[in-house]
């Protein structure tokens, strides 16, 4: 069941080199698992001083919270409505950079809460079956016109 960005990528806000995220590996009601190469790119656009930092990885997390909220919407016959990431909780980086990280990194998304007016989730990054970032992400979801 593998998606290719192809698939999904205007689903979400991001695009070009900002679209971090490179394929769904599976997802469901509740969960999103995908992976990425973009994490050693020289021209990633979260990359400063030559480095990418752990911290980015929030926007990994956060990129598969959009991904799996795009095709929710789409899978009940609709188009997500935009949302504003508002909170970081229980941020947890256990590397200091990732870009010299070689291979794919896989980013998890789980959906703790969501309704019509905000979404929260736990998201995950592993490299090579090791956790790296975890945390907990909240969005509000802006009201359409």
């Amino acid at each position: 069941m593998t998606l290719p960005k192809s698939d999904w990528a205007k689903l979400i806000p991001h695009a070009g080199s900002m679209c971090l995220l490179d394929e769904v590996v599976a997802w469901d009601a509740t969960s999103i698992h995908a992976r990425t190469q973009s994490h050693g790119a020289i021209d990633n656009p979260l990359r400063s001083d030559d480095r990418l930092r752990a911290l980015h990885l929030c926007e990994y997390g956060a990129q598969a919270m959009a991904v799996h909220g795009g095709l929710l919407a789409r899978a009940a016959g609709g188009t997500a409505a935009p949302g504003y990431l508002v909170s970081l909780r229980d941020v947890d980086l256990r590397v200091a950079r990732v870009d010299d990280l070689a291979g794919l990194l896989d980013v998890h998304a789980e959906r703790l809460l969501g309704g019509e007016g905000s979404w929260q989730y736990a998201f995950r990054v592993e490299h090579a079956g090791a956790l790296i970032a975890s945390g907990r992400a909240a969005v509000i979801v802006t009201t359409r016109a």
